[in-house]
């Protein structure tokens, strides 16, 4: 999303004794649907969310929503928070006129563009305030659980909230690549099915279980860290290892590729593959650890580090069942 104009304004109230005018900002950014408009007025304050408005058909941010938001007692209430005004694409203030034939988005469509609006803002949670249709495109934004568009559901589903937030150029690469996916729709099939996938029901000592060596990995930021944690502790030991990255999200095969190459290098060494392959990057990790999950015995308290065992490029000694963490 970029950002296609931004210009400074002032509020058109009266002010009350003492009080400054209020700066705000107007800002245009591009959405699957099309360009949205909105002006923001205020600072965000720490801990409370925005108040956003959608207004009606026939309206604009300001005709709709001025008289409320200069009413002398909305003063106390407006100083608190942050507040976006949303205008519906082509009704802002010196709109051009559409070129014929063109198709207005629906009102899903419309709610599809907030998470966009959000996004730009970092902005996580909202006060929704709507009139008529407006008031449905809020409802619908809500319906849908607060992430509404198909490409900022998959990205929440990629991408810890840390990292949506800190809007990186990986995350924004990314955002690009799905938002402006030729097989959007396909790429909707394809997460429909996985959001009725069936649980896999397996359990340490249970009948189901997989019997191959299995590595998990998973950043210590990453979506999804229970999740996998609550699946490392339902395989065996003894065939497992875990691998939780530090400093890292929900893909750390794009943001710590030389960290995961070297701990599938151990992996492979594990089960008798490249036992001459050289080892550096987690060998030299001053804080990488590496504790055992069962001895032979099936005592799982031993614990060694990376560094002391594997200068020889070989891979501890012990059972292929461990679990790592990794400081990057």
């Amino acid at each position: 999303m970029a950002e296609l104009q931004e210009v400074q304004i002032t509020e058109e109230k009266p002010l009350l004794p003492g009080q400054t005018p209020e700066v705000a900002k107007t800002h245009s950014v591009e959405t699957p649907y099309g360009s949205v408009t909105f002006t923001v007025y205020g600072t965000p304050k720490a801990k409370r969310p925005a108040i956003l408005t959608y207004h009606d058909v026939g309206l604009n941010c300001k005709s709709c929503f001025q008289p409320l938001f200069q009413f002398g007692d909305m003063q106390e209430i407006i100083q608190n928070f942050v507040r976006v005004h949303v205008d519906a694409p082509g009704m802002e203030e010196g709109a051009p006129v559409f070129p014929l034939g063109y198709q207005y988005p629906s009102l899903d469509q419309l709610a599809d563009m907030i998470p966009c609006i959000l996004q730009y803002l970092n902005f996580s949670t909202i006060i929704g305030v709507g009139v008529g249709a407006g008031a449905y495109v809020l409802s619908r934004y809500a319906l849908t659980g607060l992430t509404s568009s198909i490409p900022e559901m998959i990205l929440g589903h990629l991408f810890s909230q840390e990292e949506l937030s800190g809007n990186s150029e990986l995350i924004q690469k990314y955002r690009n690549i799905i938002t402006h996916a030729p097989n959007l729709d396909n790429i909707e099939l394809y997460w429909n099915s996985y959001n009725n996938r069936r649980d896999l029901n397996f359990g340490r000592g249970g009948d189901i279980t997989l019997k191959c060596p299995v590595m998990l990995v998973v950043g210590d930021h990453a979506p999804h860290e229970d999740a996998v944690v609550e699946c490392n502790s339902k395989l065996d030991p003894t065939q497992t290892s875990f691998l939780k990255m530090a400093d890292s999200g929900g893909q750390p095969q794009l943001t710590q590729p030389g960290k995961l190459t070297e701990a599938f290098k151990y992996f492979l060494q594990g089960m008798g593959y490249m036992a001459s392959s050289c080892m550096t990057r987690l060998s030299r990790s001053r804080t990488a650890s590496l504790t055992s999950a069962a001895s032979i015995d099936g005592n799982r308290s031993r614990s060694r580090t990376l560094s002391q065992s594997s200068e020889s490029g070989t891979l501890p000694s012990g059972p292929p069942g461990h679990t790592m963490e990794v400081s990057c």
